[in-house]
Parts: C-alpha cells; sequence; structure tokens
C-alpha cells in the first residue's frame, strides 16, 4: 500500500473507534515516521489526586505506538504488547503522546512513544512506553 493510502487508512481506523471518540481523542499528527495523539484532560479523566488516570496515559500509548507501527508495517495493526513506565503525574490540561518505530520488520515494529502533559508551551514527560505492533490478520502491505 503506497504511503498516502496508509495514511488514509490510518485516519479512517482512528475515526472508527468508540473508545477513542468517548475519551475526546484526536489523531492530532500521522506522519510515516510518527504519530501523535493528543486528549483534553477532562475532570471525568481524572484520579482521585486530580491527575490524569493511568489509563489514559496507557490508551494513548497504545494507540500511538499501534498507528505509529501500523504505518511503519503499512496496514492495518494490532498491539501485541507493550510496557509504561509513569515518571510524573499527567497534569494537562492537555495530553499528548507521540511515538516513533525504532525498528520495523516483517510482521512486527517495535515503537516507542513519550506522553507529555502540556499547558501553554511548557511540556512535562509523564510516562514513557514501549511496544510491539504485529500486523493484522488479512493485512496485506
Amino acid at each position: 500500500m503506497d504511503q498516502p493510502n496508509i495514511i488514509e487508512l490510518a485516519k479512517t481506523i482512528f475515526e472508527g473507534q468508540p473508545f477513542s471518540r468517548h475519551i475526546g481523542a484526536e489523531l492530532a499528527e500521522i506522519t510515516e515516521t510518527r504519530s501523535v495523539i493528543e486528549v483534553a484532560l477532562r475532570d471525568d479523566l481524572r484520579q482521585q489526586h486530580g491527575h490524569a488516570h493511568g489509563g489514559v496515559l496507557s490508551y494513548l500509548a497504545d494507540n500511538a505506538i499501534t498507528f505509529a507501527g501500523g504505518v511503519a508495517l503499512r496496514g492495518d495493526a494490532l498491539t501485541s504488547e507493550f510496557k509504561i513506565n509513569y515518571l510524573k503525574p499527567g497534569a494537562g490540561p492537555l495530553l499528548r503522546a507521540v511515538a516513533e518505530p525504532l525498528s520495523v520488520s516483517g510482521r512486527q515494529a517495535v515503537c516507542q512513544c513519550r506522553i507529555l502533559s502540556v499547558d501553554g508551551d511548557e511540556e512535562t514527560l509523564a510516562a514513557v512506553a514501549q511496544g510491539t505492533v504485529v500486523r493484522a490478520s488479512g493485512s496485506k502491505s
């Protein structure tokens, strides 16, 4: 699949995800070298201390990694596994996940993601994640 078509496929898949719509996620950028997903930190996405819930940060990492890997693999893809390290509270008001492929071969891509808590021009690294993405069954290169 050529690059413009894979980018359009990624956008279509993202727009079709009910959970992404539910939390108000936006695919802010998708290129052949990275994906960027953003979520405005609403009160219902916070935990008891007022920071972003870890599940929201994990969602961002999982999805950003999968989209970066899917474009690198040139087809529909799924997360095989990922690990996340929480570094600082995600206080917002915006959360941004930036994922890039580190290694792409055959049917899988290993990607890295930084989750940033953004307040105006100030960005704080809230978490880092790494994951493996595999080509979805039936997806062709």
